[in-house]
C-alpha cells in the first residue's frame, strides 16, 4: 500500500499523536506496563471474548477478513510495538454508545488506496486498566482521496461515510469506516457508535 506522508490528516494527527505519547511519558501512564502487568488476565478475557464472536452467527465478509488481520493486535501491546498509539482518550457518544480509545498509526494515514488488513486505527475499550480489542477504524484524508477517486472509498461493499472539517478530533475533512470485529454491535458491523461499548469503566 502507497501512503503518503505529508497529508493534511498525517501531519495533524500525528501531531497529536506526538503530544499525546508525550503526555504519556511524562505523566507517568502505566499503558504499557499496566497491561504486561495483567496480560495473562488480558489475555484469558480476550480469549474468552475472541471464542463467542468467532461462534456468533456468521459475519459480513469484511468482518471476518478483519478479525484475521487484527487477531495479532489483541494484546495492545503487540499494537504500539508495530506503531499504533492512543489518541484523543476514550471517545462516547453524546447521547449513546461509545467508540473506545482509538491507537492510529500515523504511517497508515493518506493511502490511495484502502487494505483491510492495514486498518489505520484499532480500537480498544478499557476495563480497569486493561484493553480489549473491539474493532477498528479506517480513515482516509478526503482531499488526498478524491484527487484521484470521484467516490468514496468502498471495502468488501461497505461504503465509508464522510466527516467534514471542523469536527471532534480538529483535523481536516476525512472518509472513515468502523468494523466491529471483536464486539458486537446491536446496531450493525458497521455503524459508527456502538451500545455495547463503553468508557466507563476505565
Amino acid at each position: 500500500m502507497t501512503t503518503t506522508s505529508t497529508t493534511p490528516i498525517y501531519k495533524s494527527i500525528k501531531g497529536i499523536l506526538g503530544l499525546a505519547l508525550l503526555s504519556s511519558v511524562t505523566l507517568g501512564a502505566p499503558v504499557l506496563a499496566a497491561n504486561s502487568a495483567t496480560a495473562k488476565d488480558s489475555e484469558n478475557g480476550q480469549a474468552v471474548h475472541e471464542h463467542s464472536a468467532m461462534n456468533a452467527p456468521s459475519p459480513a465478509k469484511l468482518v471476518q477478513l478483519v478479525r484475521a488481520a487484527t487477531v495479532q493486535y489483541i494484546d495492545v501491546n503487540a499494537a504500539t510495538a508495530a506503531g499504533y498509539g492512543p489518541f484523543l482518550g476514550c471517545v462516547s457518544g453524546s447521547d449513546h454508545g461509545a467508540m473506545g480509545i482509538h491507537y492510529v498509526n500515523g504511517a497508515l494515514l493518506g493511502p490511495s488506496s484502502v487494505d483491510v488488513s492495514q486498518p489505520q486505527a484499532l480500537i480498544y475499550e478499557p476495563t480497569n486498566g486493561k484493553m480489549r480489542l473491539v474493532g477498528v477504524e479506517f480513515i482516509v484524508d478526503s482531499a488526498t482521496w478524491l484527487s484521484t477517486h470521484t467516490s468514496p472509498p468502498v471495502l468488501e461493499g461497505q461504503v465509508f461515510l464522510f466527516n467534514d472539517a471542523p469536527n471532534r478530533f480538529n483535523i481536516p475533512a476525512f472518509f472513515e469506516l468502523h468494523v466491529w470485529a471483536w464486539r458486537d454491535n446491536p446496531n450493525g458491523a458497521f455503524v459508527d457508535w456502538n451500545n455495547s461499548v463503553t468508557c466507563e469503566n476505565q
